[in-house]
């Protein structure tokens, strides 16, 4: 059988290594060198001839990490690898996924083009920004769900009157999902978005009266849309309000805007680094899950025992 070997991008190298050590591999030799003009240089430390290659990268901002992964799997393929499994625990330029106006580009599907041309054989991700994004890719997507996780979190603090809001229409069966875990109610918060970053709540579909809501979500960029779930859920009556959130992008006023709201907690996944910290962020370790896939499919094993999905 051939030898499985994890490689680790730039983006999040602490991750890699723990789902490195959770798989029972030490992590591969690979250097990477960023050259004075911003070129990217990857070598293989060691012989990957005929071996089972999972390379670990989110493609998050800045771009070169993208092309840092891209460039990876082609130096692996160049140099022989049996099969090349592009890890992403946060695939960027998801929420691009369709044409939403004229003359735009459609760069989830770019991304999935350029990542199967590049040499991936297979892709392992973690709550895209929209399920669908699957469908862009020619090659098999493993698509893992971290409420196995965050799920378990919430469920352990053994919250009382509980309910699970979603915090736009798009997002309900990730919010179905919690809520069944949970044994919770549903609430959706209906919003609209004059521009881009840019929330506007609008209508809550749901009796918050009393309750403690966990707002759920796939990703957190400058937290507006959180914080002003948040104000107009406690404005509607309810006692407190928390977050399960996959992704801390944390982009511009993020941190401010969570420090001076009254959200109670955020909980997020180690998918991205958190770069600034807050009294009100956790973090909670996705890495077992990665791990596991990671051996399933080396296995030629079913990993659909990993998958947190509301089927009803």
């Amino acid at each position: 059988m051939p030898s499985l070997m994890v490689f680790s991008g730039r983006s999040n190298p602490a991750l890699a290594r723990h789902i490195a050590k959770a798989v029972g591999k030490p992590l591969g030799n690979i250097e990477i060198k960023t050259f004075s003009d911003g070129e990217l240089w990857v070598k293989f430390g060691e012989n990957i001839r005929g071996s089972d290659v999972y390379i670990v990268q989110s493609t998050n901002p800045p771009a070169e990490n993208l092309m840092e992964l891209l460039i990876m799997m082609d130096a692996a393929r160049r140099a022989s690898a049996r099969k090349i499994t592009a890890v992403i625990p946060y695939f960027g330029y998801a929420r691009q996924d369709r044409k939403d106006q004229p003359r735009v580009s459609i760069t989830a599907k770019l991304v999935a083009n350029l990542l199967a041309k590049a040499g991936a054989d297979r892709v392992i991700t973690m709550d895209l920004h929209a399920p669908q994004v699957q469908g862009f890719f020619d090659i098999p997507v493993d698509h893992l769900y971290s409420s196995v996780v965050l799920g378990r979190y919430f469920k352990k603090r053994g919250l009382k009157n509980i309910a699970v809001a979603s915090p736009d229409v798009g997002g309900i069966k990730m919010a179905r999902a919690y809520a069944k875990r949970l044994e919770a109610e549903l609430v959706v918060i209906d919003k609209r978005r004059p521009r881009q970053n840019v929330a506007e709540v609008m209508n809550i579909i749901g009796d918050v009266e009393g309750k403690t809501i966990l707002i759920v979500d796939d990703l957190i960029d400058t937290a507006g849309t959180l914080c002003n779930a948040v104000e107009a859920l406690l404005d509607a009556g309810a006692v407190k309000v928390c977050a399960a959130c996959t992704h801390a992008v944390l982009s511009g006023k993020a941190i401010e805007r969570i420090d001076a709201s009254r959200l109670t907690q955020v909980v997020v996944t180690d998918t991205l680094p958190l770069r600034v910290t807050s009294p009100k962020i956790t973090v909670a370790s996705v890495s077992h899950v990665f791990a596991e896939a990671i051996k399933r499919s080396y296995g030629h094993r079913s990993i659909s025992s990993l998958f947190d999905i509301d089927k009803g």
